[in-house]
Order: C-alpha cells, then structure tokens, then sequence
C-alpha cells in the first residue's frame, strides 16, 4: 500500500536537517541528499516543503537523477493536495 502524504505535513519538512520536496505528485525526503545534490545545496533549500516540479523540469534531470530519487521516495502526495495530472509511472 501507497503511503498518502498530505500536503501539510510536506510544509513542516522544510529546513535544511529536515528537506521533504514534492516531485510529480511524490514526496521524497532528501534531507540526507542534500550535501550530495549535484546542483547544490540551495537549490534544495528553495523547494523545501513544497512542490518543486517546475524547477525540477526546467533544470532538466537526467534518468539517472530519476534512479536516484528512488531510494528517497517515501510516498504519494494525498489525492486531495494533487495538481493536474497523475504522476507519471
């Protein structure tokens, strides 16, 4: 079973010891991430808490910055909090 997180509590995760962002309607905590993102650390920083799906597009991430995500996903944001579309598989 999906963990469902609700968007509330994704917005109390939002410090740099505490970094929850929301990528395409899934939430992953990069708190443990964050020194080894490759577009550093700030760029966490500014999408802590919330969704950061726009800027993770523009950026551009490679398939292997997906594989990466895997191992920080931690569930779906709740139903109710989704924008748009689903989350791509």
């Amino acid at each position: 079973m999906v963990n469902e997180i609700p968007l509330e509590t994704v917005k109390q995760h939002n410090k740099p010891t505490d970094l929850w962002v929301v990528i395409e309607n899934k939430v992953y905590d990069v708190t443990k991430f964050r020194s080894e993102h490759p577009g550093g650390e700030e760029s966490l920083d500014e999408v802590a808490g919330r969704d950061g799906t726009k800027e993770f597009m523009e950026v551009g991430h490679s398939q292997e910055a997906r594989e990466i995500m895997k191992k920080f996903y931690i569930g779906d944001l709740a139903a109710k909090d989704c924008k748009g579309k689903l989350p791509l598989r």
